[in-house]
């Protein structure tokens, strides 16, 4: 990569959201480049949303939160927590995100249904390129659903969103992962790139129009409205 960088990656406790800012933060250490990480946890052992900042640089980095606007890329464990952290996102960016919703509290308590069409769509209508990709089929592929945020990292390096290599991120696997998981991580990170590469060639429009699609005849969706999410305008 060249210049400065700045990432978010968005979703719920159990996802391996921290681990996976940490083997971004790890690759760009190990390329000789500045790294600055944040976490914001809310309720994360019981499915509450985590945020990860994680911000890149040649240069000195003032402070570790991405400023709203700045993020080159979204990286959304979670299309309702992608939503979310929408106003992170600069014009032109990117943003990956998992097809596949985890129910918010709310909408169990109020027994509405959430199945992630529509969280999907409004990425969709964002403005920004974005690349869907199905999380669970990685997992099912790998034989583990506990390799979906290294899935979704290669998926994020095979759409170019990361400015890493593929190698500069299994080598930082093989220094953060413990040896008896490495194997497992490295195939989950090849079967991601090789989606994130062939999501991202037809990325953009037609992914926003797919998406819409999905959700116009239906009314049981939960809107983003009755979440109580935030969104960019």
């Amino acid at each position: 990569m060249s210049g400065a960088m700045n990432f978010i990656i968005a979703g719920v406790g159990g996802q391996g959201i921290v681990l996976a800012a940490k083997l971004v933060a790890r690759a760009a250490m190990a390329a000789g480049l500045q790294v600055r990480t944040s976490e914001t946890i809310g309720m994360a052992q019981r499915g509450g949303s985590v945020v990860s900042h994680v911000r890149v640089s040649k240069l000195p980095i003032a402070s570790p939160l991405v400023p709203p606007g700045r993020a080159d890329a979204l990286l959304g464990f979670e299309p309702g927590e992608a939503v979310r952290c929408l106003s992170y996102l600069r014009p032109g960016g990117i943003i990956i995100a998992n097809a596949h919703p985890v129910a918010p509290v709310s909408a169990a308590l109020n027994q509405q249904s959430y199945r992630g069409e529509e969280m999907l769509a409004r990425l969709g209508q964002c403005g920004a390129r974005l690349v869907v990709v199905d999380g669970d089929a990685l997992c099912a592929e790998v034989g583990s659903p506990q390799v979906l945020n290294v899935a979704l990292i290669g998926a994020a390096a095979g759409a170019g969103a990361l400015g890493f290599s593929v190698e500069q991120l299994e080598d930082a696997i093989r220094a953060s992962v413990r040896e008896k998981f490495i194997a497992m991580n490295i195939r989950a990170l090849h079967a991601g790139a090789n989606a994130g590469a062939n999501a991202g060639a037809s990325a953009g429009a037609s992914a926003g129009a797919s998406a819409g699609a999905n959700v116009s005849g239906s009314t049981s969706v939960t809107t983003v409205n009755q979440l109580g999410l935030q969104v960019a305008p």
